[in-house]
């Protein structure tokens, strides 16, 4: 089955869509959309697809399944409620939306067309994010103590509509959540501006969640170099993911790892053996937009819907306003009971 796709938006990151879905196999990318007309000429010229001005008009004149909207924030909506009207399954960039409430509205949408909607979280896809998933989960930490999300590099100048939480920290607060497996009981941020002429470029950030894991964020736009890095510590160990390079790293913690596991308990920590773990690199972007477009063929679900990609809305916003307000933020602000969805303690 070939699915065909319309994309919206030839931006820095629509121009990588462009790209990946030209790339990906049973995917036919009929038609762009631009606001621009030298970006529609480019790409119309360049990959020998439609180009229209407006994605209403492609949505109207184009037999699509499926739309890829990669707009700025604040159009989320707008582009994401005209493909559900036209029945189309929606994969959106994060962050879902530019508020709460525009977000919730997408998810309504969705539902009301019974339609897929999918969030670029794409950090989750990353082979070294997914590999550090599979040994936590399988328990090769033991407890997990904390989880620590380095995610600095230059002022990206293009960015003005957002500052770095919503844009860099959304990233860190879906992916820990994602291995935590905990919702979160309370947060404190402190932010800074340096650079951005409007929002702010630089956070640090301490997260408490349910089950007693404790999460840093340090985050910002204001160094020389990029890092995107996430190290998990437990009883057993210490694990550092490189997003950049794909590499999992894991330093053993001696103390425990020779005691029987009848005795088995923290009793120190010394330092024991490092393991390189082999990870099978890809590019992320492409694995996440064939998990989409799996999930479209196969009637779903997504891998990040949009109740995951709204929270990590929810608590981007929040570290905000602790930052702003000055204090710690705690209890439903954070972990609001979606509509229609009963609130769980196992932290599912």
């Amino acid at each position: 089955m070939t699915t065909r796709v319309g994309l919206v938006g030839l931006g820095t990151m629509g121009r990588n869509h462009l790209r990946v879905l030209r790339e990906l196999e049973a995917v036919d990318l009929v038609a762009v959309s631009d606001v621009s007309q030298e970006s529609v000429a480019w790409a119309t010229r360049k990959y020998g697809v439609a180009g229209y001005r407006e994605h209403a008009e492609m949505f109207e004149r184009e037999k699509l399944d499926a739309a890829v909207i990669a707009v700025s924030t604040g159009a989320h909506l707008e582009a994401g409620r005209a493909a559900f009207e036209h029945r189309l399954h929606v994969f959106v960039e994060k962050p879902i939306a530019g508020s709460i409430d525009d977000g919730r509205a997408l998810i309504d949408a969705a539902k009301r067309a019974d339609r897929l909607l999918a969030v670029g979280h794409i950090e989750r896809f990353n082979p070294a994010v997914v590999e550090l998933k599979r040994r936590v989960a399988a328990g090769e930490l033991g407890r997990v103590f904390q989880v620590h999300a380095s995610r600095q590099g230059p002022f990206p100048a293009r960015i003005r509509d957002v500052g770095v939480v919503v844009d860099l920290a959304t990233h860190d607060l879906d992916v820990i959540s994602h291995i935590v497996g905990s919702p979160i009981e309370r947060l404190y941020a402190e932010t800074e501006r340096r650079i951005h002429t409007e929002h702010e470029d630089l956070l640090n950030a301490l997260l408490k969640f349910r089950n007693g894991v404790v999460g840093v964020l340090q985050v910002n736009w204001l160094t020389p170099t990029k890092i995107r890095r996430l190290s998990t510590l437990g009883e057993k160990g210490l694990f550092v993911a490189d997003y950049l390079t794909q590499e999992l790293t894991y330093y053993k913690n001696a103390d425990i790892e020779h005691q029987p596991d009848a005795l088995r308990s923290l009793s120190g920590v010394s330092e024991g053996e490092m393991i390189q773990f082999p990870v099978e690199r890809a590019e992320p972007l492409k694995v996440e937009l064939r998990s989409f477009l799996d999930s479209v063929e196969n009637g779903g679900p997504v891998e990040v819907d949009g109740e995951a990609g709204l929270q990590a809305l929810q608590l981007a916003l929040a570290l905000i306003a602790s930052a702003t307000e000055r204090r710690v933020i705690s209890g439903q602000e954070l972990n609001p009971v979606p509509a229609g969805r009963p609130e769980r303690r196992d932290g599912r």
